[in-house]
């Protein structure tokens, strides 16, 4: 059976790591090695949808472009303990081999989870960040959700955090190990407070700024409606605290929202060259189909975000300075709208486009009567979204068209009145940073096909708009 490849590239990402074809999920086996950024991925390549997992690959030398790498690693035959699947995991590089460490699934009944299935934590190694060897078993199989390992070295040993679930609760389970091959048990490093949530997924735990952030995604029994957040059948966030071997994480935050968008989850991060800690996050999609699975692929990753952290505990994600250089010389367009009137920049392509709304401008703040500022994303004359500045929420609002393939409804994140924006648009994805880079909003865009018009719209009230556009590279 041959991998799938695209049918057609109309919202297949110019600048975000896809596979060629087929389906992808989580970023696994984030590092630098041999010269190069590797991305892993949960993959399969023989359908649009979700089915048995290989680890996909790409590398780049840049994080700019990236290079289709053969598929890393396979099922194993059956009866194995990774015989229906090669499920998430991580990466780490040790005396110039590259360590990839993922959790094995096996279905008890042969063919689906209906009877449970049994999860092991597995070692496959490479000398060339291309070919691998696996090792088998390095934590024995559990008939239980125990996934995702994620291996860090602190003071001269390695752990492993898995997200798993204890008795009914969310636990963040630990190992550790002097050689990478022979790992024990730790305990528990951390349990979810909230009852609801009796499975995390794709614990991420590293040291960063003094402090040590825990990402994960929780798995909760009951849908949770809480205001702007947790609106995703799958929803990741952190906590920020202290840690030290041999005792349990001490969280000094409440759980928050890494990122607000329709489409993020299973979060990784990766220590970078100089010093940084990159991180990327899957773009798509479990509850529906997603309408570009009629052009035989389904999801993509992330921008790469460089994270740091506030003296107030909070993450910063930026997008990696890198991504800069895909992109040209500013356009700069300024507007000054009356309530009700629009204004529409030429049509364009790809691109990264930075947004000021001026409440300055034509009155003083304190007595403008600007609402709202949205600008109408146009394809084939068809709105496909809408990204609204609202003033009196104080947050920026995403809202996907009517009849969108990537979903519908809108996602909202905080906003100060007044501040920059940045919206990075590729042909089937819209990534939104504030100016700080402490919130983001990341969903995909699949209505409509080809250049976008932007027609910006003020609500209520006078308002001043700055707006510069970078368009994407081209050759």
């Amino acid at each position: 059976m041959q991998p799938l490849r695209r049918t057609n590239d109309r919202w297949y990402p110019s600048f975000h790591v896809a596979a060629p074809g087929g389906w992808i999920n989580d970023p696994n086996g984030l590092c630098f090695f041999d010269g190069r950024f590797h991305a892993f991925f949960q993959h399969h390549p023989y359908s649009p949808a979700w089915g048995p997992m290989h680890w996909g690959h790409a590398s780049s030398a840049d994080l700019l472009e990236w290079r289709e790498e053969p598929i890393a690693l396979a099922p194993g035959e059956p009866g194995s303990d990774d015989a229906d699947g090669i499920w998430s995991g991580s990466a780490v590089v040790h005396d110039g081999t590259l360590y990839a460490f993922y959790t094995g699934n096996r279905w008890v009944n042969g063919v689906d989870d209906k009877d449970g299935k049994f999860q092991t934590q597995m070692l496959a190694t490479s000398t060339d960040g291309v070919h691998f060897e696996k090792h088998g078993a390095v934590v024995p199989p559990v008939n239980a959700d125990a996934r995702d390992p994620k291996v860090f070295s602190h003071d001269g040993r390695w752990y492993m955090t898995i997200g798993a679930e204890v008795d009914g609760r969310g636990h963040v389970l630990l190992y550790t190990s002097e050689d990478l091959y022979n790992w024990f048990e730790a305990g528990s490093l951390f349990v979810d407070p909230d009852p609801n949530v009796f499975m995390v997924e794709c614990p991420d735990f590293f040291f960063l700024d003094g402090k040590w952030v825990l990402i994960y995604g929780p798995m909760v029994r009951t849908p949770i409606r809480s205001g702007y957040s947790l609106r995703n059948g799958h929803n990741v966030g952190y906590v920020v605290g202290s840690w030290e071997p041999d005792a349990q994480f001490v969280p000094e935050t409440d759980f928050r929202l890494l990122d607000w968008g329709h489409h993020f989850y299973a979060t990784q991060s990766f220590a970078a060259p100089n010093n940084r800690r990159l991180a990327f996050g899957w773009m798509g999609e479990f509850a529906h189909p997603l309408a570009s699975r009629e052009d035989s692929w389904s999801g993509q990753l992330s921008l790469p975000r460089e994270l740091s952290l506030s003296d107030a505990l909070t993450l910063h994600c930026a997008p990696a300075p890198e991504i800069a250089g895909l992109f040209g010389p500013a356009e700069t367009h300024d507007a000054t709208l009356q309530a009700g009137e629009t204004t529409t920049l030429p049509p364009f392509e790809e691109a990264w486009l930075r947004v000021t709304p001026d409440l300055e401008q034509p009155v003083p703040l304190q007595t403008n009567t600007c609402e709202q500022v949205v600008l109408h994303l146009i394809r084939d004359d068809v709105p496909s979204a809408h990204i609204v500045f609202d003033t009196l929420a104080e947050r920026i609002h995403l809202v996907l068209a009517r009849g969108n393939g990537a979903g519908s409804g809108y996602r909202s994140m905080p906003w100060t009145p007044g501040d920059a924006l940045g919206i990075y648009l590729d042909r089937g994805s819209i990534e939104l940073f504030t100016a700080d880079a402490t919130e983001t909003l990341s969903s995909l865009d699949f209505l409509g096909e080809g250049p976008r018009t932007v027609e910006i719209e003020s609500v209520a009230g006078p308002v001043g708009v700055n707006v510069e556009v970078r368009p994407l590279k081209r050759g």
